[in-house]
């Protein structure tokens, strides 16, 4: 029976917004205290009721990402592959759809935020970061589309610094691909029903940024983005959730920017005491 087109056809969905439905997510592996953007990605989709293939090439960081999503409720199961080869990509995919029943979401989530500089790296260097950043996502993505249904989804992710002037880094290079890849694939795909979408991150505090950069830069990271707030691997999870579910039944070839917003007026810096101009006071 057709659908209503005064009612909202959500309206009975429930708040699981991926129950029944498989997923796979690359780079889900955790370590250390605070949550990487796979591992988050694989915690809301589990909550929200999807099967979720936790891939890493580190099996212990695996397990501690399957195990916390077991322990909350979910199901869950772990995927030990390096997505640099293409051989391990299709037996990931195999072993997702084996352990899963199916497949009907893919996270291309893998990642090397080295700030090589593009002229700093060796051909050898270039090659291994295009691969980790660009090429895994596009061979895990051609082993999962013979298994996607109609009503799939794909979301890539890939950062702000594609945006961004300064010296130009191998790892910019590479995500300004993945999101042309986003492109290219939604329009390839689009006529299967296959949905492609694409989460630009911003500088959010996580396991990636705590490992890579000293704490006293998260003030000055903060204070740049519009809201004036700190973003974490959870936010960006969100928005993937929303992709990969029905609500975006309709969005395809998009790039959502989860980053804070942009900076506009930068906040009022206080006079310190003493300092102030009092040469046009009434007195």
């Amino acid at each position: 029976m057709p659908e209503d087109p005064l009612s909202d056809p959500f309206a009975d969905a429930g708040p699981r917004w991926m129950a029944g439905r498989a997923a796979l997510v690359t780079g889900a592996g955790q370590n250390g205290a605070l949550p990487g953007v796979g591992y988050a990605v694989s915690r809301v989709l589990a909550a929200h009721g999807a099967r979720v293939a936790v891939l890493d090439r580190d099996a212990d960081a695996a397990e501690r990402t399957v195990a916390s999503i077991v322990a909350a409720g979910g199901e869950a199961s772990a995927v030990v592959a390096d997505v640099t080869s293409d051989r391990q990509c299709a037996d990931a995919v195999a072993a997702a759809v084996d352990r899963l029943g199916g497949l009907d979401a893919l996270v291309n989530n893998v990642a090397s935020g080295d700030p090589a500089g593009l002229f700093d790296v060796t051909p050898e260097r270039f090659a291994e970061l295009m691969n980790v950043n660009l090429t895994s996502a596009w061979q895990v993505t051609r082993h999962a589309v013979p298994v996607l249904p109609r009503g799939g989804a794909i979301v890539n992710i890939s950062s702000v610094t594609v945006g961004t002037r300064g010296p130009g880094m191998v790892y910019s290079v590479a995500k300004a691909g993945l999101e042309n890849l986003t492109d290219g694939a939604a329009a390839t795909l689009g006529p299967r029903g296959i949905r492609v979408n694409c989460v630009r991150v911003g500088m959010i505090w996580g396991a990636f940024a705590a490992a890579n950069m000293p704490e006293e830069r998260r003030e000055p990271r903060r204070l740049s983005t519009g809201l004036r707030t700190e973003g974490t691997a959870w936010d960006v999870a969100h928005a993937c959730l929303f992709l990969l579910s029905d609500r975006a039944r309709w969005i395809s070839g998009h790039t959502l920017t989860v980053d804070g917003g942009p900076p506009g007026t930068p906040p009022p810096v206080a006079s310190p005491p003493g300092d102030r101009d009092t040469s046009h006071r009434d007195t």
